[in-house]
């Protein structure tokens, strides 16, 4: 297996910031954004836990435990010094991979298909893959940051990073969780254009990727339900019958909204049932009907100040590791939100990825928190005096 190795020394803090130093729009934005996922998420599943006699706040209010918990990781990460960030990279690396060896164990728990979580005490799970994305993207990046930032990564660097990033995305895969390992892919490949690798070995690791992804279609390594879900957005028609039909509800849904929506916890689809998962996946439907046009703005608003610090965080990082972490948490959070809204307005294929802070998931919500540590914790370090 690879080995990980420690970058070259670079300057650390003296002692962790206050508070105060904190990039706050960064953080207010993000816990908007989980505050309104937690109302979301009460609206989706209120009707539903009403009949069947149970607290119609139980989701919420899980929802919004998870956003103090995330905060609690966010505070330890970022209070870690950039040095301290580089050593516990491969004992986070390999926690992950033990996490997802376990998920395929008999300790694994199937829903919805995929053997993706651990069930644990007192009715918690745990969906490693979630935090896989976060150990990736630091072993990566101190991959890619091993070397003298003023030349292009070598092939042995390159192969590296690939090895690091490949074996994660090989253990989802045998969950299966396709779109887990279409964000990773997504998220690698970004990480690698920035760290200056040449055009040339992009194009035929993209020719390369084009060619595993047709060969596990045709080798039958992808299941028939998966291939019909990633299909079924190019044959609306005959998708809406089948695994489109999620979708399909999901566009009526929002184009009932209008410009104010129809009121929280008052949406037709939403409080019918209509909308399967739609306090998970499909968690931007009820933000379209439920407040409309002018919700999903200040929805999408508040993502785009997210990504907006973040993009600024990685142009201000002292180092190319602190530079290609920060750029990595953006791109995570960039792509899957594309991903996940797109396939809420029928323009992506569903692959069951949540939308960042929003969606409902105490491992997603862990997840892009330690992110969001990650991203101050760099900050820190470019404001920090020597």
């Amino acid at each position: 297996m690879t080995v990980l190795r420690t970058a070259p020394p670079v300057p650390a803090r003296v002692a962790p910031p206050p508070l105060r130093a904190w990039d706050w729009p960064l953080v207010l934005a993000a816990a908007s954004l989980a505050v309104l996922g937690a109302a979301l998420v009460w609206s989706a599943t209120a009707a539903e836990l009403a009949a069947a006699g149970r607290w119609q706040g139980s989701y919420g209010l899980r929802h919004a435990v998870n956003l103090v918990l995330g905060l609690a990781l966010c505070w330890a990460v970022s209070r870690l010094g950039h040095r301290a960030i580089r050593r516990t990279t491969p004992v986070l690396y390999g926690a992950s991979l033990v996490g997802l060896l376990l998920v395929l164990s008999p300790m694994g728990s199937t829903v919805n298909g995929a053997q993706a979580w651990i069930r644990l005490p007192a009715g918690f799970s745990i969906q490693p893959s979630e935090l896989a994305k976060v150990s990736v993207i630091v072993a990566v990046a101190l991959v890619l940051a091993d070397r003298d930032p003023r030349e292009a990564p070598d092939l042995r660097t390159l192969g590296r990073a690939l090895a690091i990033a490949a074996v994660p995305a090989g253990l989802v895969l045998l969950q299966p969780d396709l779109g887990t390992v279409l964000v990773i892919g997504a998220i690698v490949a970004g990480m690698l254009a920035l760290a200056g690798v040449r055009a040339q070995h992009l194009l035929v690791l993209a020719a390369a990727a084009a060619a595993a992804v047709a060969a596990a279609f045709l080798l039958g390594m992808v299941d028939q339900y998966q291939v019909d879900r990633l299909t079924a957005f190019a044959r609306p028609e005959e998708g809406a019958r089948t695994f489109g039909y999620n979708t399909q509800q999901a566009r009526i849904a929002i184009g009932a909204g209008g410009v104010l929506g129809q009121g929280l916890g008052q949406g037709s689809q939403t409080q019918g049932g209509f909308v399967p998962f739609n306090h998970t996946d499909f968690v931007f439907s009820v933000a379209g009907e439920e407040l409309g046009f002018v919700g999903v703005c200040v929805l999408l608003g508040l993502l785009a100040v997210v990504l907006w610090r973040g993009l600024l965080i990685a142009l201000r990082a002292r180092d190319l590791f602190g530079r290609l972490v920060a750029s990595g948490v953006v791109l995570w959070v960039a792509l899957q939100s594309f991903e996940n809204i797109g396939m809420n307005l029928g323009i992506m294929p569903v692959t069951g990825v949540p939308l960042p802070f929003v969606s409902y998931g105490g491992s997603s919500m862990f997840a892009v928190w330690i992110g969001i540590g990650l991203l101050l914790n760099v900050h820190a370090g470019a404001t920090a005096d020597d």
